[in-house]
């Protein structure tokens, strides 16, 4: 993979360019494409964004969701403007298989394939890109992109609301330690575009549904197990406790923090049965790698305090599994 910078012949001109993310987006999937998609645009090029799924409720006040094609209702629509793009940016993902339903026809494409990402380990699969796992999310990737090219200037209430809101989920709302000098002056930078931090911290957390507020005292009561022998948590939810609160897309979002709130627990799992899958979410506190347990539980990856997973075993033999291996691992 060569440096992004390579890559700027392929923008000099107006080009067809399509943008995607990973299925299930989060604040920094769809913030970076949408800062990205608005800076393109900006820039004269004619842009395609795809979300491999639907974009949570959370998120849907950010300038930009009504032009997003969801690649689940608009597959054929999607595929059909990826054929006729001349350049590809993948965001916020390190192996197509990230994006489920897309991976066979991001594979297919011969078109220059660009990624901006922060997770471990990338597939060697993309002809340029900007890989820096150190980096707090990939909306500051983005906002340095935008930098590299010169065009700080360029950076207006748009781009700078999405911007802001992927890298403000990302880092916990600025308490993880991935929060870094350059977090901080990236954000004082965007607070000069005409942007409130309070309006976007509202919108994302304190914009819930009644049911979601009650799923989220369910889960706490009755879903969360707490093994103070290994420092560690776990929450399990059934498809049938989804069924029963109505769960939506997003509704689940960053219930694995909750854990990590108690005197003592330095490892967080969330184990969810949706559909014909069951996926794990992972964090932690301190010097315990989430990273290397999913990838060696759960052929999972991610970041060293926070990782996700999948099991090919049934939601109940999940469960049974993971109890059976946390003596294994003892967080510290």
């Amino acid at each position: 993979m060569l440096p992004i910078q390579e890559s700027h012949p392929l923008l000099q001109a107006p080009a067809k360019v399509f943008i995607t993310t990973h299925h299930k987006p989060d604040g920094d999937a769809i913030g970076s494409m949408l800062g990205l998609y608005h800076y393109l645009t900006a820039k004269g090029h004619s842009v395609t964004a795809v979300s491999p799924s639907e974009v949570p409720d959370f998120l849907r006040w950010m300038p930009g969701t009504d032009k997003l094609l969801n690649y689940e209702q608009q597959g054929d629509l999607a595929d059909k403007l990826l054929k006729q793009s001349d350049v590809v940016f993948c965001l916020d993902f390190n192996d197509f298989s990230r994006t489920k339903h897309i991976e066979q026809p991001l594979a297919d494409a011969t078109q220059p394939k660009i990624l901006i990402d922060h997770h471990l380990f990338p597939k060697d699969v993309w002809d340029y890109g900007m890989s820096m796992p150190d980096k707090s999310s990939t909306c500051e990737m983005v906002y340095d992109y935008i930098n590299l090219c010169g065009d700080n200037t360029m950076i207006n209430s748009d781009i700078g609301k999405c911007l802001y809101t992927g890298v403000m989920t990302d880092t916990g709302s600025f308490k993880f330690p991935a929060t870094t000098a350059s977090v901080h002056l990236m954000v004082a930078d965007l607070l000069t575009r005409n942007i409130d931090h309070t309006t976007i911290h509202q919108a994302v957390y304190d914009s819930w549904s009644e049911s979601r507020m009650r799923f989220l005292g369910y889960v706490l009561i009755e879903r969360m197990e707490i093994f103070h022998k290994y420092n560690a948590a776990l929450i399990r939810l059934s498809r049938k406790d989804m069924n029963l609160f109505n769960v939506r897309n997003g509704d689940t979002e960053g219930l694995v923090n909750y854990p990590l709130s108690i005197a003592g627990i330095r490892f967080a799992t969330l184990i969810t049965e949706r559909g014909d899958e069951v996926k794990m979410s992972f964090r932690s506190k301190g010097d315990f790698d989430v990273s290397k347990f999913a990838r060696t539980y759960f052929e999972g990856g991610g970041h060293f305090n926070a990782s996700g997973g999948r099991s090919k075993s049934s939601f109940d033999e999940t469960i049974l599994y993971f109890k059976k291996i946390l003596s294994d691992i003892h967080p510290q």
